[in-house]
């Protein structure tokens, strides 16, 4: 018996703590201001999916490590991703003035990416990815108080029916823009 109680702990302790939307399920329709190249302008889940899938990643701030890695590795495969007809789109909890920053920044969007802000966390919610609160002192790399939450870096590619394709997470930056990618060439074969 203890050794069955054991076994389920691990089990447990290996499971991810949040559970986002799995495939086959509704993507949550969703409007927020983004911006590429430092522009905001609106956008639209309902519309982008009429031109193909959709690659939509939270990611918890901008000016961070790894979010920044993330948002540059999107940039440099933008070319891929539009080859396969999808369209990128990155969340966050950031205001649309620092993602204005962020989407212009040579090092990260590169102009190429659009950042949608998600400031109330609405859009992080319908799609069950976590939210922590902010943490008091912590900067970004720009050395700039950090005051709002922070989404768990999550990765949802939704297919032009507006179901999840894939839902990809718990793992680096690397990988979760490589697997992305990968399903996006996937839908497009069929």
């Amino acid at each position: 018996m203890k050794r069955h109680l054991l076994t389920a702990a691990l089990i447990a302790a290996a499971l991810p703590a949040h559970a986002a939307l799995a495939p086959g399920q509704a993507a949550p329709d969703f409007q927020l201001q983004a911006s590429q190249a430092g522009k905001a302008s609106p956008f639209s889940l309902k519309q982008a999916l009429k031109q193909g899938p959709v690659v939509v990643y939270f990611y918890p701030a901008a000016f961070t490590n790894g979010c920044s890695i993330q948002a540059h590795l999107f940039a440099v495969n933008q070319e891929k991703f539009k080859a396969a007809g999808a369209t990128v789109i990155g969340v966050s909890l950031d205001s649309i003035e620092r993602l204005n920053a962020f989407s212009a920044d040579p090092d990260a969007c590169a102009g190429k990416v659009p950042v949608a802000s998600d400031a109330d966390g609405k859009t992080a919610k319908a799609y069950d990815v976590a939210v922590r609160e902010a943490q008091a002192g912590r900067k970004d790399n720009r050395g700039e108080a950090l005051e709002h939450g922070l989404a768990e870096r999550q990765t949802f590619v939704v297919a032009t029916d507006g179901k999840i394709s894939a839902t990809i997470g718990g793992v680096a930056p690397e990988a979760n823009v490589a697997k992305a990618l990968e399903r996006v060439q996937q839908l497009a074969a069929k």
